[in-house]
């Protein structure tokens, strides 16, 4: 390897918003992520349907117009 042009490796830990801590290797310090594999839902098996803002009534108040010209 070339020397001073790679940055510089930590040992550092991943932290989850369920409260999982997971230790690894990386080129920056102290990573936060709001989703994991021990929280995320393929990987639990538990399904849990998020609507953040009401996206569903939004898009159907968008299309309503759309379903009765057609339907």
């Amino acid at each position: 390897m070339k020397p001073d042009i790679h940055p510089e490796y930590f040992e550092t830990s991943i932290k989850c918003a369920c409260g999982h801590v997971l230790e690894t290797g990386s080129t920056r310090k102290d990573i936060r992520v709001e989703i994991c594999s021990n929280c995320h839902p393929f990987f639990t098996g538990k399904q849990k349907l998020v609507d953040t803002a009401g996206r569903i009534e939004r898009f159907l108040k968008k299309y309503e117009k759309f379903q009765k010209q057609n339907g």
